[in-house]
């Protein structure tokens, strides 16, 4: 029996970026030959465009198909029984586009099919997505959100934002009172499915990461409601992580943290905890619980829940070293600045004072154990001979 023998491509096939078989080889002003997807990445990630292997600056970055080398790569394919590379669609210039934008502007009727179009664009490759920006596309999807007159229209034109790579100018323009589209995504937050509100909060995110702080401190009560219910509904991890993410950016400004409590955050984030198993939305969750807990509001909420003392201190030393500090944080506000002989006792029950012993015992940061025996000191009193603690952890019990 003859052996099994692996076919060797030959060199001149290969990309010379990701070293993988060209299926739509194009050709650079410099000569050298690159498949479409890995130059066109190389390309639109820098400002100063440059052969890869050349080295040389690309005063023009035109992309030649090279057609007699794909249909030798064809052809190579055949004879060695290689999955055929298909034949590539002919790229989109900005001409089409300016067309098709201009088509939807004209002829509302027509405008959600362009704006179908326009997203296949976007999804085809790198360049798709960058010949509609430079061809004023985000200024045209913006104002389709804005006006709202038909909803799978808007929802089409979010959506094609969202798989556009925005730059902060386009972001800002998001929450700017004249040309703003705040309104419109807190109505699809509001009526949208399921795919079209994960949309609008991850668009949400990503602009108030890049937000003024006038626009961070001016929030909108009714945002904070949403969100909540974005958090309450779990449609999509993304929605949640994003809302999440959200929040962190929002609630250290002005009075965020209490609008955020009085929209019901505290009670969605513990229910949150008690459910999720991903690390990072635990540390998501505890953080913002961190911020809330810096109020007297989000501090009493905790406590008025029953199982807010419990699920924060079941999360210390289970997720993460991070997950750890913000849930020591946590405990250290209740007992710095709500602790009565009430919830004294209860984070004896619950197993908090057991826990903090626990932190001193095993690896964490030196914060954390610092704040640890901190909140044991504080309350010596009250736990130092209780015995809700394990004699094991006991020993570790600090002295006054």
């Amino acid at each position: 029996m003859e052996e099994a023998y692996e076919v060797e491509i030959p060199c001149h096939f290969l990309c010379p970026i990701s070293m993988q078989l060209m299926k739509d080889p194009v050709t650079v002003s410099t000569g050298i030959t690159y498949d479409r997807e890995s130059i066109e990445k190389w390309l639109f990630s820098r400002k100063n465009p440059t052969c890869p292997v050349t080295k040389q600056e690309l005063f023009n970055t035109d992309l030649t198909p090279n057609h007699t080398l794909r249909r030798l790569i064809q052809a190579w394919c055949t004879l060695n029984a290689f999955e055929r590379i298909p034949t590539p669609k002919p790229p989109v210039d900005r001409s089409q586009i300016v067309k098709l934008l201009n088509e939807a502007k004209n002829s509302p009727k027509s405008q959600l099919v362009c704006l179908q179009r326009l997203r296949s664009i976007a999804r085809r490759n790198e360049s798709g997505k960058n010949h509609l920006q430079a061809a004023g596309a985000v200024h045209f999807l913006l104002s389709v959100v804005r006006k709202n007159e038909d909803a799978f229209s808007r929802d089409e034109a979010l959506s094609l934002l969202q798989e556009m790579e925005l730059s902060d100018s386009d972001l800002k323009t998001f929450l700017s009172e004249n040309g703003g589209i705040l309104d419109s995504l807190i109505q699809v937050l509001e009526t949208g499915d399921c795919q079209n509100r994960t949309v609008a909060m991850m668009l949400l995110k990503s602009a108030f990461y890049v937000a003024d702080p006038a626009d961070l401190i001016g929030s909108r009560p009714e945002l904070f409601t949403h969100i909540v219910h974005i958090l309450r509904d779990r449609i999509s991890q993304q929605a949640t992580k994003a809302a999440l993410k959200l929040l962190v950016e929002l609630c250290p400004w002005g009075r965020n943290r209490i609008k955020a409590v009085d929209a019901g955050a505290v009670a969605a984030l513990i229910e949150l905890l008690l459910e999720t198993a991903d690390r990072r939305a635990c540390e998501l969750v505890l953080t913002v619980l961190d911020q809330l807990c810096g109020c007297a509001e989000g501090r009493a909420e905790l406590l008025r829940h029953g199982c807010g003392l419990a699920v924060v201190s079941k999360k210390i030393l289970r997720v993460s070293h991070a997950a750890s500090e913000r849930g020591v944080r946590i405990l250290s506000s209740i007992s710095k600045y709500s602790a009565n002989s009430w919830v004294l006792q209860e984070m004896l029950q619950v197993g908090v004072a057991s826990k903090l012993c626990l932190v001193l015992q095993v690896e964490a940061s030196l914060k954390t154990k610092e704040r640890a025996k901190e909140i044991l000191r504080l309350h010596s009193r009250v736990w130092r001979d209780s015995p809700c603690i394990p004699p094991h952890l006991l020993t570790s019990y600090p002295s006054t």
